[in-house]
């Protein structure tokens, strides 16, 4: 089934502002939130749809590349912190908490789902890490396994309703003003806003019923990834305490350098050498790329700066539209020390029109071969 448009799903237009945008989302959620529809899919449907919208129009990055793109703006992006497609009812209430006031739960934030009992779920720490890939990696997508160490509950580890709190995560305070009784929430100190404190916990865990547990986590790489960019695994973050949500693992990509290719943007430049006598005469080349080695042909009389395009030898878009091209520049290597008989051919050679430049109107200069690379 074709997919909603974000804005008729809010019910707003593209001019909207973040206010509306935020004001729309609120008045949606509240609608088919699941304490006002309990047991009913089509509103716990309705209520993540309005979730994925409001994750992708908050965002003015993500909002300038859907309104360019549409819902396609997101494909490829292999479930990482993309469009919201991939949101559960865990990522809705830990992100979108702040939306809500004490709208809801006893007390403010979001009421537990599935049994919660009106108690938070509170989130666990994210954990981030630096991934460096190659060139090829980044080409053709890959599935690392990331070893980290997360903070996972311990066996035998128990939680008790805060008697503070009473499970709600936070504390009501009614304070006389002169325009009168004010109402104020403040996150419960006793229990961090978790609703539930340690009842029981082995000896070796933490104050919190934590321990400390090394894990191999497989991420799977979409190919066309860009140095710096940060991918989310849902989940695999710190785990939190009592029925709380676990954080997530932030993978921030760092691109390794490349012996010979050079990235910009999905196209890549190589850097190719050629001798005199083989600009003259032409020969074959093998040359890199992120697929493999190549042979291109040089045609006899190939002028040094000419640029050799290889379509489709660069690297996939991330949005999944297409791949860049291979830009080849063709550079001829004049000797610097010559013997006394190459020297003797050379100056026999000063005069012979053969050797005059003799450039035509389809040996373009530099900037212009730059511009028509670019367009």
């Amino acid at each position: 089934m074709a997919k909603r448009d974000y804005y008729e799903i809010l019910g707003i237009q593209k001019s909207a502002t973040a206010a509306e945008v935020k004001k729309a989302y609120r008045k949606k959620a509240i609608e088919f939130h699941p304490d006002k529809n309990p047991d009913d899919t089509e509103a716990e449907s309705k209520f993540k749809e309005a979730a994925e919208a409001y994750e992708v129009l908050s965002n003015a990055d993500k909002k300038a590349r859907y309104d360019q793109f549409g819902h396609q703006a997101f494909d490829g992006n292999g479930g990482f912190g993309g469009g919201g497609g991939g949101m559960n009812m865990d990522d809705i209430f830990s992100q979108f908490g702040d939306i809500f006031g004490g709208g809801f739960g006893g007390g403010g934030g979001f009421s537990g789902f599935g049994g919660g009992g009106g108690q938070r779920r509170v989130k666990g720490s994210n954990l981030r890490v630096r991934l460096k890939l190659t060139l090829e990696e980044i080409a053709n997508g890959v599935e690392k396994k990331i070893k980290v160490k997360r903070k996972v509950q311990a066996a035998g580890t128990t939680y008790k309703t805060c008697s503070t709190c009473n499970g709600a995560g936070q504390v009501m305070r009614v304070t006389n003003t002169i325009l009168g009784r004010m109402q104020t929430a403040s996150t419960c100190t006793s229990c961090g806003g978790a609703g539930q404190i340690i009842d029981k916990k082995p000896d070796d865990a933490d104050a919190q019923g934590f321990k400390i547990k090394e894990e191999t986590i497989p991420v799977k790489i979409p190919a066309g990834v860009v140095d710096g960019m940060q991918l989310k695994v849902s989940g695999k973050g710190n785990e939190a305490p009592g029925n709380g949500v676990s954080g997530d693992l932030l993978v921030a990509i760092e691109e390794a350098d490349h012996a010979t290719l050079q990235r910009e943007g999905d196209n890549l430049h190589y850097d190719l050498y050629v001798s005199v006598p083989d600009a003259v005469l032409g020969s074959s080349k093998e040359i890199d790329t992120v697929t493999g080695k190549v042979r291109i042909k040089i045609e006899a009389g190939m002028q040094s700066g000419k640029i050799l395009r290889l379509r489709g030898k660069g690297i996939p878009s991330i949005n999944g539209y297409g791949k860049g091209d291979l830009l080849v520049h063709v550079n001829v290597w004049t000797p610097k020390t010559l013997s006394k008989t190459q020297k003797e051919f050379f100056e026999s050679m000063v005069d012979d029109e053969h050797f005059q430049p003799k450039p035509e109107h389809s040996d373009k200069s530099f900037f212009e071969k730059v511009k028509d690379m670019f367009s």
